[in-house]
């Protein structure tokens, strides 16, 4: 156990998760504080005979808010955060906090990895280009099954693109990418009837995947995950310093949360993470990626990602607010522009509109910290560290 360390984890829908990712951080952190995030005493029930603070909310404050919560209690003087769907290695806390000694460090993540097992699948398809679209195609899937059940949605890797939906019939599919790898959920050991398109594919391997090795900021300033869906294979285990860390499972100094503040209650869930991340970027603090502890991850167990509206909605007003609070005038004004014009609904619209005037007195207010310019941080960070090795998976060194 480290001592003088404390780990916050907000739960709002605790599902069969919340007890493993309790029990991976109870015996490595001096203090856990499980946030009761107007889940009707159902975390409290869990993390209490656990050995967990539990720290009640009434109603459901968002993400951003539970974790102040936790904050405001937390004695350690490093502060781990972490998903209640993700389960922390036993070196988690010990590994970030002695990255944290290094006072230029605003935040510490670990490797990332998504939990399960995935079979990895290689196509012989030549890529080719449909008219206006930049992408290398190979295929339109419209189906994959593993043992009967459909697992489209859950594919992974750079062998596949995004899901698409016609507006018009709701029917669903995804281009794959050629001959490039990607990935199929299928259950640890045992066999597996693998299916695309109705006939049997038999897999390369079967392999962990990257959920993230941290951070990396597009031009436009939303942020994506660095190797995302690329196989765990050795690959990503030498340290870096990233953009930022996806919120997973940062671990912070105490001293620097006093600093720059916890994550902007306002934005309630997503891109927060972006947006502290930028905050310490202006104050001068780096973010290191360090594969010294692994956390596995249920992606998306508590708010079902880009499925749900109310995601899409949180994300796309966010990602607007992030730029008003942090990033180069010109950015911000074209991607404003873009919103109002064409970008996004009349709701996004609306909830921008009206945070707008705290989003700027805020970005006043932070101006105190910066030790650098928007500008510069974006000549620095904006388009790094965008692509990763997805080459098929490989056996791990020994």
């Amino acid at each position: 156990m480290t001592p003088d360390t404390s780990v916050v984890v907000v739960s709002h829908r605790p599902g069969a998760w919340l007890a493993p990712c309790l029990a991976s951080v109870l015996p490595q952190a001096g203090e856990v504080l499980c946030v009761d995030n107007g889940a009707d005493g159902e975390a409290a029930a869990v993390a209490g005979p656990m050995g967990a603070t539990v720290v009640r909310s009434p109603t459901n404050v968002g993400f951003t808010g539970g974790v102040a919560l936790g904050l405001a209690r937390a004695r350690g003087a490093v502060v781990g955060v972490l998903n209640d769907d993700a389960v922390a290695g036993p070196t988690w806390l010990a590994a970030a906090g002695a990255v944290l000694e290094d006072p230029s460090v605003a935040a510490v993540t670990p490797k990332v990895v998504l939990a399960g097992t995935y079979a990895e699948v290689v196509l012989d398809d030549d890529p080719w280009f449909a008219p206006g679209d930049a992408r290398p195609l190979g295929r339109r899937l419209t189906t994959v099954t593993v043992d009967g059940d459909e697992v489209l949605e859950a594919l992974q890797g750079a062998g596949v693109h995004d899901l698409e939906t016609a507006t018009d019939t709701g029917a669903r599919w995804r281009w794959t990418a050629g001959r490039a790898p990607f990935y199929v959920p299928v259950p640890d050991g045992g066999g597996t009837e693998l299916c695309v398109e109705g006939e049997p594919v038999r897999p390369r391997t079967r392999c962990t995947l990257l959920n993230h090795a941290g951070s990396f900021l597009e031009f436009h300033g939303v942020a994506g995950e660095y190797g995302l869906g690329a196989p765990d294979d050795g690959r990503f285990d030498t340290p870096a310093e990233r953009f930022g860390f996806s919120g997973t499972a940062p671990v912070f100094r105490a001293d620097t949360l006093r600093r720059l503040g916890s994550f902007a209650v306002p934005f309630f869930a997503y891109n927060e993470d972006t947006d502290w991340c930028l905050r310490a970027r202006l104050a001068g603090l780096r973010v290191v990626y360090d594969p010294g502890a692994t956390v596995h991850h249920r992606l998306s167990a508590t708010s079902h990602g880009s499925r749900s509206a109310t995601v899409r909605f949180l994300a796309r007003r966010n990602a607007a607010l992030c730029l008003l609070r942090n990033a180069p005038a010109p950015v911000a004004a074209r991607q404003l522009r873009a919103l109002w014009r064409h970008g996004a609904d009349p709701e996004v619209r609306r909830a921008v509109r009206s945070r707008m005037a705290w989003a700027l007195s805020s970005r006043l207010a932070a101006h105190r910290t910066w030790t650098t310019t928007p500008r510069r941080v974006w000549m620095r960070w904006a388009g790094a560290d965008t692509t990763w090795d997805t080459s098929p998976a490989r056996p791990r060194p020994r």
